[in-house]
């Protein structure tokens, strides 16, 4: 077998969706003869920790080194799950990380992965380097190992750097810093990857320099493992069940969406009444004030955070599901991980999204209706319309052979594939 050494900060046990796409990599490296080794961080404190995906892991057999530092998540280890904060006291730990730490606040760690690595490759032959970021400053700190050890470096672009959708620059040195940083990181990197045509095209247009063989696509996906033996549990099969998976943050908000449903309630409270919408993840403290504001809770089900598995069940028990991107200067190449596993669900999908990656995917999966994502006439007319399908039996069906590309053992066979042209150019 080739050998690749996978770092990357977030890594089961830790939750919520940044874990799922290296997890799921790693699974299914070994069925196209690569041998994933992880350095992964150590006990940390954070929002969300899943169990049943370090199960997963283990199960899968991924070599796993875990090494701690003194990064802000590891000093709160002894927290375990910590609850999420308001958006305001999230905004200002954000805003003084921001001020501080160039590029982010795993710095500490990123060193720590280094050194833990460079010890592993002068005890065993790699074929290559695989960097998951963010965290930013790992790319910075493990691409050396590369030139050190004369061995390949792909990095993969979960969500970009400077061209970040939330990123926010609080001085020009802030934005002049990050850009070179970047720049002469991806000059000496010898592949990146990123998850969609969009996020390619930003990267090209960053950094002219690159050429289009430099960046490969390799999108989010979903697990059909995951959906397999799935109980569908109803208590009432009359009712049109909405679901959403995740949780809010910055402006992906549930407000618009909200504010559609109580015109629903004014305009058509016949349809209204046979309504229910299920939220998976934990809501904000303000989002349930707005429910309650709204007089919407009759109509809410609110189940918390659950593991991986669980979400999973949950989602195939409701009849159609929601996703939204507010509007955002760079939110044309993000498209969150959940909605490949909407697409896996084959569940019809409202999007309320400008248009970019999410709107995209969206009219090629073959059963969605986009909306604008703050266009609240917009939204309670995709509600309706949802809704008369549903009573009519004629809901929108997908488009299988797209739901097929976007299997993760698929993806991963890919990914493996430009590994093995790599090594065979080089």
């Amino acid at each position: 077998m080739y050998k690749v050494l996978v770092i990357a900060y977030y890594f089961p046990p830790l939750g919520l969706s940044g874990v799922q796409r290296t997890l799921k990599l790693c699974k299914y490296m070994k069925d196209y003869n690569w041998e994933p080794t992880v350095i992964t961080t150590g006990k940390t404190g954070y929002y969300a920790h899943d169990d049943s995906m370090l199960k997963e892991a283990e199960n899968a057999k991924i070599i796993t080194v875990r090494t701690s530092a003194r990064d802000v998540n590891s000093l709160l280890a002894r927290f375990g799950t910590i609850k999420m904060p308001s958006e305001f006291i999230r905004k200002m730990f954000s805003l003084i990380s921001k001020t501080f730490f160039i590029p982010d606040n795993k710095k500490s760690w990123a060193k720590m992965a280094y050194q833990t690595a460079a010890e592993i490759l002068k005890k065993e032959k790699y074929d290559l380097i695989f960097i998951s970021i963010p965290p930013f400053s790992v790319f910075g700190s493990c691409l050396k190992l590369g030139e050190e050890f004369n061995i390949p470096v792909f990095t993969d672009y979960r969500d970009l750097w400077f061209s970040n959708q939330f990123r926010f620059f609080i001085t020009p040195y802030h934005k002049f810093r990050h850009k070179k940083m970047e720049e002469a990181l991806v000059r000496k990197v010898d592949k990146i990857l990123v998850t969609n045509r969009y996020a390619k095209e930003q990267m090209l247009f960053d950094y002219p320099f690159l050429n289009f063989k430099d960046v490969i696509i390799a999108p989010h996906g979903y697990d059909s493992e995951d959906f397999k033996n799935i109980s569908i549990e109803r208590e009432n099969r009359d009712k049109l069940v909405i679901g959403y998976s995740g949780i809010f943050y910055e402006t992906v908000t549930p407000t618009y969406f909200l504010l559609a449903f109580k015109k629903l309630t004014q305009n058509r409270p016949d349809v209204a009444a046979n309504i229910e919408l299920h939220f998976i993840g934990d809501l904000r403290s303000k989002n349930r004030k707005l429910i309650n504001k709204l007089g919407l809770h009759q109509y809410v089900h609110e189940f918390g955070y659950m593991n991986h598995k669980e979400a999973i069940r949950k989602l195939m028990n409701c009849d159609i599901l929601w996703v939204m991107l507010g509007r955002n200067k760079n939110s044309f190449h993000v498209a969150p991980g959940k909605l490949f596993e909407y697409f896996a669900s084959r569940k019809p999908i409202i999007a309320c999204a400008d248009e970019g990656a999410i709107t995209r995917n969206a009219v090629d999966y073959g059963a969605s209706i986009v909306t604008e994502p703050d266009n609240v006439e917009q939204i309670m007319n995709a509600i309706i319309k949802m809704y008369e399908d549903f009573k009519n039996d004629s809901l929108p069906i997908p488009d299988e052979e797209f739901i097929a590309k976007h299997d993760r053992k698929f993806i991963a066979q890919q990914i493996t594939k430009e590994f093995q042209f790599y090594l065979k150019e080089d």
